[in-house]
């Protein structure tokens, strides 16, 4: 199922070839997306009414759950789900929190003082995916940085099921993060929604979230056009294992298998020193494969996946900085020895024993990563991500005298004598 190259065969051309992925050569997926953001943006409510029908297979009444229908649907979940829900609300709200820190004035020269304070973006939109999966997790890794950030308005879109719901598992989700209101918008719809604004769902200042090629297209695209901004190019979702000698191919495989669940355009990459793990794992593999629910997913998903074989860790290392992947699994004892040569990488898994699963779930680290390479650029979700950094700066009397001819200086030599003005006449008065 997953075709197997030697690192040594592989020029530059065949890696920048191999860790390409999801690509739209022929712009097919951006004028689907551009027509149903057209679409939204002209007709609102009544498009979202329309597209649920076309693409969800049900027809609404009304757009949003409330609070009573969102209890009602969360009295269903059983003791042990919500103790394990609670669990991972706990964790990822003790990780979040410890990231809100307050910085230090800096006194760049005596009576020149210069601080950050945060403030909250205003409005967010979080989009929680439930296509062939729905994922109460997301939910959790959006809202609760929000709301530790103190988001004064969240809006959250999330794909219609068949009864014209959404899953009992979001509805608990949103009672414990204190969200009275669900509205039932997926795909890229739901992304023109908060970006432009309907009838019933307000207009965001940043979309969060996760999705398939369609969303990551209408996320980068509203990003583009609008005064709306997005949390990254976050599409389909991708692993990458190291392992030599020490790891163990049984956990390997499932690590590769979970990610492969996820979807047909999810991809799985195993990068190993030793061929025999490869052969190994590949066998797991087809041996883990057999008894799984999505197997059918798995298959196409792992045929657009692959092994390669290197000489040594830090050449894995190497190919691994080059696909910059969303989550990076360190498969072996020796993890301590290459961490330092991580450049490009969303998550990283340490060991044997940290399945990508944790993260995913319960550590406490948030799961809302870049993907497609975009690790090269962006961060995964964090509280950060959902606050402005506003610089602030205060100049006493001392302060202007001590600064001000290196301005005036400056501004004269730039031509800009309005400028050095500004300076000019405050230093008169504290002559």
């Amino acid at each position: 199922m997953m075709r197997i190259y030697n690192y040594s065969d592989l020029s530059k051309s065949d890696i920048t070839k191999l860790v390409q992925r999801n690509v739209d050569p022929a712009n097919e997926i951006r004028t689907i997306v551009e027509d149903v953001l057209a679409t939204v943006q002209q007709n609102g409510d009544s498009a979202l009414f329309d597209y649920a029908e076309k693409f969800d297979k049900v027809t609404l009444d009304k757009l949003y759950l409330d609070k009573a229908e969102l209890e009602e649907m969360a009295s269903t979940v059983l003791p042990e789900q919500k103790a394990a829900l609670d669990t991972a609300y706990n964790n990822i709200y003790k990780f979040h929190q410890s990231q809100l820190k307050t910085e230090d004035k800096v006194e760049t020269m005596p009576g020149v003082s210069c601080w950050r304070e945060l403030r909250p973006i205003e409005k967010v939109g979080l989009y929680i995916p439930g296509g062939t999966a729905v994922l109460p997790s997301t939910f959790l890794m959006l809202g609760i940085p929000a709301r530790i950030a103190g988001c004064h308005e969240i809006v959250v879109c999330s794909p219609p099921q068949k009864n014209g719901k959404v899953n009992a598992f979001i509805a608990y989700v949103a009672l414990l993060l204190g969200i009275d209101k669900i509205y039932m918008a997926g795909g890229s719809q739901a992304i023109a929604a908060m970006a432009y604004g309907t009838e019933t769902i307000s207009k965001v200042d940043k979309i969060f979230g996760p999705g398939n090629q369609f969303v990551t297209k209408a996320k980068t695209i509203v990003q583009s056009t609008t005064t709306t901004a997005i949390d990254m190019p976050a599409g389909p979702s991708e692993v990458l294992v190291i392992a030599d000698e020490t790891a163990k191919p049984e956990f390997i495989a499932a690590d590769l298998l979970a990610q492969a669940e996820h979807g047909i355009d999810s991809q799985s990459i195993l990068v190993t020193t030793s061929a025999q793990i490869a052969e190994a794992t590949l066998a797991e593999v087809e041996k883990q494969t057999a008894v799984l629910p999505r197997a059918e997913i798995v298959r196409q998903a792992l045929a657009n996946s692959y092994i390669v074989v290197t000489d040594t860790l830090e050449e894995a290392m190497d190919f691994s900085n080059a696909y910059a992947p969303e989550h990076l699994i360190l498969a072996t004892e020796n993890w301590k020895l290459i961490t330092d040569k991580i450049i490009n990488a969303g998550s990283v898994f340490l060991g044997n024993l940290t399945p990508e699963s944790a993260g995913d779930y319960a550590s406490g680290t948030n799961h809302t990563l870049p993907t497609s390479s975009y690790a090269r650029a962006y961060s995964g979700v964090s509280v950060d991500s959902f606050v402005k950094k506003v610089t602030f700066q205060h100049i006493s009397p001392d302060g202007i005298k001590n600064i001000g001819p290196s301005v005036e200086i400056l501004a004269e030599l730039e031509g800009l004598h309005a400028h050095k003005n500004a300076v000019s006449v405050r230093m008169k008065e504290t002559l």
